[in-house]
């Protein structure tokens, strides 16, 4: 399989570079916008976070990381409560059964330590790929690029990938075509640069440099890879 490519090819040096410098210019201080103070809580809030803003994570979470400080404290915590506690987000109760679960197996098998390996982090309940590279690249510093819905359509409209690629394939693509020392900063940037600049449904097309380069310019209807 090759990998990054850009019509049919792979993605130029120079071209990466240039997307990488103006998204640079748009966001030098991205960063993660999900709010806390250690690993368990940065865990906790990007599992809160599927299928919903993180906005909203952070309402929930400031009342939340107040009321549960450690990792015995969510073990102890009944189902029904975090529930209650988790209850303005959305899949409240398939989440309070993965929050549960998950407190409950760093104790027996992490010694109520967060891991920072890949395929431990992705043994934990309601925790994906997706939530080990974020958990991995914020929490650890070490470089990763998770690929979330925004990430996913400015990579193909970037032409970093393929309108079918699957979020894996975006992430080898994504991973192939940037410098390993940038993917921390540029996984954050990629998503305020959806987030806030080349929105879904109303991108700022006019005042974007990289129109060129856009595979959708003027915006064509965009439907998300189902994550994996």
């Amino acid at each position: 399989m090759r990998k990054a490519n850009i019509l049919g090819g792979k993605m130029n040096k120079q071209k990466a570079q240039t997307i990488i410098e103006y998204m640079e210019e748009l966001f030098p201080n991205a960063e993660c916008e999900l709010k806390h103070s250690n690993t368990l809580e940065l865990l906790i809030a990007v599992m809160l976070s599927a299928q919903t803003t993180d906005a909203s994570v952070n309402k929930v979470t400031q009342h939340l990381f107040l009321k549960y400080k450690t990792v015995e404290d969510y073990a102890n915590a009944t189902i029904a409560a975090l529930e209650k506690d988790l209850r303005s987000i959305g899949l409240y109760r398939n989440k309070a059964k993965n929050l549960h679960a998950l407190a409950n197996m760093l104790l027996t098998e992490f010694d109520g330590v967060v891991p920072s390996d890949q395929k431990q982090l992705e043994s934990l309940p309601g925790v994906g790929h997706k939530t080990a590279n974020v958990v991995r690249s914020v929490g650890f510093d070490i470089p990763a690029f998770a690929v979330d819905t925004h990430v996913d359509r400015i990579s193909k409209r970037l032409g970093f990938a393929r309108k079918n690629d699957t979020i894996a394939v975006v992430e080898r693509k994504l991973t192939a075509s940037i410098p390993i020392e940038k993917w921390n900063k540029a996984h954050h940037q990629f998503i305020f640069f959806g987030r806030y600049f080349c929105k879904a449904q109303n991108p700022n097309c006019g005042q974007c440099k990289l129109i060129t380069i856009c595979k959708e310019p003027k915006r064509k209807p965009y439907l998300p890879t189902k994550q994996n």
